[in-house]
């Protein structure tokens, strides 16, 4: 069971990890559209990760409470975006094709704002996988090890892109490769930290998986609405963003089913 739970938070970890890696590979920074696409396939990884292998179990795991069962999935959601919410106004960060920082104000170098935006975004997905393998190790929940292995690739699959994206803009700010690489390996390791944070805490409140479900689920929409949807609709319109977020939510219900 330990090397379930280590494969399955080093996945997501090695996603980000190869794709910050095309720093070395590629010589010129993403283009807009391919940045739209690659976000916008992202968004739909992660919310279909939300619905199908967090907020489902969740209204699954409360069937006790008859037709309140929709309470700890409502409460944990709403939570889980006023978490993100709050971390979003508190820690000083830098979205991609944004000369605006958020948060606090600070006087970092731009491109440690960049890494910390997502490393923020990097959080919700390191607790998705936290919690469901939580739920599989505990027993406090109907997880399976094939569902919860699916959720870690789901992530996994949208992190490659995802360590492109900000390793490729670093080196164009004039970073090395190796430090563009490094600085997206750094901002992945927010995953498997959160991941066993979370599984800790769950371990402390097992009654509480289906709010610890619905609470991952909360922060990974807000980072949806806040962030991915913005970026993936910059730019000229164009429907690339909305194809791929079809392709990406496709992909993890896929994922999700078949493997769960």
């Amino acid at each position: 069971m330990n090397a379930e739970i280590i494969k399955g938070l080093t996945i997501p970890f090695l996603g980000t990890s190869l794709g910050s890696a095309c720093v070395f590979f590629m010589k010129k920074e993403l283009n807009s559209f391919v940045q739209r696409a690659l976000t916008g396939f992202a968004a739909g990884v992660m919310t279909a990760a939300s619905v199908w292998s967090l907020l489902i179990p969740s209204i699954e795991q409360s069937q006790q409470l008859g037709r309140l069962a929709f309470l700890p999935a409502a409460a944990g959601f709403m939570i889980g975006m006023m978490f993100l919410l709050a971390l979003d106004r508190l820690i000083p960060h830098l979205h991609m094709n944004s000369d605006q920082a958020e948060g606090i104000k600070t006087s970092l170098p731009k491109t440690t704002m960049l890494v910390l935006a997502v490393t923020l975004h990097n959080i919700p997905e390191g607790m998705a996988v936290g919690v469901v393998y939580a739920g599989l190790l505990y027993g406090g929940a109907d997880m399976t090890a094939a569902g919860a292995l699916a959720l870690a690739l789901g992530i996994a699959i949208q992190n490659f892109p995802e360590g492109a994206i900000i390793s490729m803009p670093l080196k164009a700010e004039g970073m090395t490769k190796p430090k563009a690489f490094a600085a997206g390996v750094i901002s992945g390791a927010a995953e498997p930290l959160g991941a066993a944070l979370t599984i800790l805490m769950a371990s402390l409140v097992i009654p509480a998986m289906p709010y610890l479900l619905s609470f991952a689920a909360g922060a990974m929409i807000y980072v949806v609405v806040e962030e991915l949807i913005p970026e993936m609709s910059q730019g000229e319109h164009s429907n690339t963003g909305t194809i791929t977020f079809a392709v990406g939510f496709v992909v993890m219900m896929i994922l999700d089913v078949a493997l769960g």
